[in-house]
């Protein structure tokens, strides 16, 4: 059984990793099921183990957290719903490459419950929007902007972090740092591209696309 938490208000960073690495500890025990965790941080950076220090612009304006999982600098805050995802590969499958394309497919397939287009680009990790309202960029190619980001830890084949979508958060926040090392793409929201999806609207179509991308 996957166990769903929705947790109200705002969760201090500190307290998920301890909650997720109680988590990953009991399901490594056999005494805990899986678990989605959906919840909001307050305004945070944090810094996985490839991040470069140069791609945080800004040190004093949040606090900055060490978060041992892959990837880059991202931002997390009120208006963005993260999902933690403990999950047993142990129980599905050894492989590391094909879960991030589930992750991945589980945003794409939420977001197409608003009728947004999410996709994925080679080098770049999250999903993307391709900006259609907005000029090309130097080369040619079109605007787009990150609207998901991805970020994973693995001990002994069981997951931890996940996957942030961005439904209303200030989107100014993301100017502190280089999100996710990446350069020349903006970054966006369900609001911001004119859905009016609420976090309670989000968590709904969460929950109907993960069984639909990972099973029951």
């Amino acid at each position: 059984m996957v166990e769903w938490l929705i947790s109200d208000g705002l969760t201090k960073y500190p307290d998920a990793i301890e909650a997720m690495e109680n988590r990953v500890a009991g399901i490594l025990s056999g005494e805990m099921d899986e678990q989605v965790w959906l919840l909001e941080h307050p305004p945070l950076y944090t810094a996985g183990t490839s991040a470069n220090e140069t791609d945080l612009l800004d040190h004093t304006r949040f606090p900055v957290y060490e978060a041992r999982r892959g990837g880059e600098y991202t931002y997390h805050g009120p208006g963005q719903r993260v999902a933690y995802t403990m999950l047993d590969l142990n129980r599905r499958e050894k492989d590391v490459r094909k879960y991030v394309n589930l992750l991945e497919e589980w945003v794409i397939q939420t977001l197409q419950q608003f009728g947004v287009k999410g996709e994925r680009r080679m080098g770049r990790v999250g999903v993307w929007v391709v900006r259609p309202d907005r000029p090309p960029l130097p080369d040619g190619s079109p605007a787009e902007d990150k609207i998901a980001a991805i970020g994973v830890r693995i001990r002994r084949w069981v997951t931890f972090h996940g996957i942030s979508i961005n439904v209303e958060p200030d989107l100014e926040h993301f100017n502190g740092i280089v999100p996710c090392g990446i350069n020349n793409y903006g970054v966006t929201s369900l609001v911001d591209l004119g859905i009016p999806a609420t976090m309670n609207d989000v968590d709904i179509a969460l929950k109907t696309t993960f069984s639909q991308v990972f099973g029951k």
